[in-house]
């Protein structure tokens, strides 16, 4: 038989079995992809009873494979369910059995603006509950603040927009930049650290902290636990301008005062020049008038102490003192007369009345009256005792016919037994020999029963 083609082939290149194939792709891709994330949504998840975890890792367009060993899933913060989004530090590697790669997965978390949305929202239930948020600690702005703290990026719009509205609407206010990153793992930090230095240092009479708009992961440095702590210790007011008018931060709820954007941060803590000085203006006004109405009620009110001071001028007071004088002594002797014959008058009258009164009239009086009534007295008395004497009477009569002593004094007797003193009514209550006592009407007898 002649040799094929596929034997020269054969002859020149290294032939491979199947596991050795698979087992040098294997190779190939663990040296080519060390350890990665992979972002993609969950789907096929299995569970069987070894522990491990097979899923599909998939997006719009593909989806691979994937693993999770027991002594990894078992450390998972949440539960993986269909659809959830996540993203996946991975080994690849390949299944050599059925000759497929896969991504063997180390460590799973969930990704995307779920994951911060969820964090956002723990977060302000807690510095709610701990009262972070209450109206009560809101602080009340300065009306007419002559400085004010900005904390921003020294390179941002924010800065420049607030900064052009400060200029605009306040141009004497005195104005220190604390120039911080407004994003990334360094924000935070050093958010915290302009906050307690103006506050150390009172650079200011207030603080404005703002930035631009962005994404949820942009802002995240304004909702993380350490800025809202640092803007509630602060006893200066903290103004808030982050983002837009439709973004909300943890650092919003807990400051003293929001505003939707810088700009309108920098409208609300100083007010208008112009319309101050045209405030002022009205002010002076209305004080002028109210001036000169003063003066003229003060003039008005000297010319009429002036007239009084006239009329009360000593030689005129003296004058009419001793006219009023000479009255009173005239009104006093004549009221002296006139006291003089009414104490007259009322001596008699009393000295009347003393005789009408006097004791030895009122002892007699007394005495016949008392005479009268011992004789009434002794009337009632007599008649009482009469009465009780015949209703006594009657009372022995009832007695005496209800005694049992006139029962004995018409022949009859009381038998009673000696032994309890009851009384004997029935020959069945004695028996033989029994000791018994006979009462007569007169003295009693001792016998006993034969």
């Amino acid at each position: 038989m002649e040799p094929t083609q596929s034997d020269f082939t054969h002859k020149k290149h290294p032939v491979y079995s199947v596991q050795e194939l698979n087992q040098a792709v294997k190779q190939l891709l663990l040296q080519t992809f060390p350890l990665l994330w992979v972002e993609g949504e969950l789907s096929n998840i299995s569970r069987p009873a070894s522990g491990h975890m097979y899923f599909s890792l998939k997006d719009e367009h593909a989806q691979v494979r994937s693993v999770m060993f027991q002594n990894a899933n078992s450390h998972l913060a949440f539960q993986a369910k269909e659809g959830m989004s996540v993203l996946v530090k991975a080994r690849v590697g390949l299944y050599e059995p059925r000759g497929e790669y896969q991504l063997i997965v180390e460590h799973m978390e969930e990704a995307g603006i779920g994951v911060l949305q969820r964090r956002f929202e723990a977060l302000k239930r807690k510095l709610d509950e701990e009262g972070l948020f209450s109206s009560k600690h809101k602080q009340t702005l300065p009306p007419f603040p002559a400085s004010l703290c900005i904390i921003t990026s020294a390179t941002g719009a924010a800065l420049r927009d607030i900064l052009s509205v400060l200029g605009r609407r306040f141009p004497l206010l005195k104005i220190r930049v604390y120039a911080t990153p407004v994003q990334g793992d360094a924000c935070a930090d050093a958010v915290v650290e302009a906050i307690r230095s103006i506050n150390q240092n009172r650079d200011g009479e207030l603080i404005i902290l703002a930035r631009g708009g962005g994404s949820i992961e942009d802002l995240w440095a304004f909702n993380e636990e350490s800025v809202a702590r640092a803007i509630f210790a602060s006893k200066l007011p903290i103004v808030t301008g982050i983002g837009h008018e439709v973004d909300f931060t943890i650092a919003d709820f807990v400051a003293d005062l929001r505003a939707p954007t810088p700009s309108a941060a920098a409208e609300m803590v100083v007010p208008h020049a112009g319309s101050v000085l045209e405030s002022l203006e009205h002010s002076g006004d209305t004080l002028n008038r109210l001036i000169n109405t003063t003066v003229g009620n003060l003039h008005q009110t000297v010319d009429w102490l002036t007239k009084r001071l006239d009329q009360l001028h000593p030689d005129l007071t003296v004058q009419n003192n001793r006219q009023f004088l000479i009255e009173l002594q005239r009104r006093l002797l004549s009221g002296a007369s006139h006291q003089i014959s009414d104490h007259d008058k009322r001596f008699v009258s009393l000295l009347i009345r003393f005789e009408k009164l006097s004791p030895k009239a009122y002892v007699d009086e007394s005495c016949i009256t008392l005479s009268h009534l011992y004789w009434q007295l002794e009337n009632l008395l007599s008649k009482r005792i009469e009465q009780l004497q015949y209703q006594l009477e009657k009372k022995v009569c009832a007695l005496d016919t209800a005694s049992p002593l006139a029962t004995l004094n018409r022949g009859y007797s009381i038998v009673t037994l000696k032994k309890d003193g009851k009384i004997l009514r029935d020959t069945k209550q004695a028996y033989t020999d029994d000791a018994i006592i006979i009462r007569l009407a007169r003295g009693r007898l001792n016998a006993h029963i034969d």
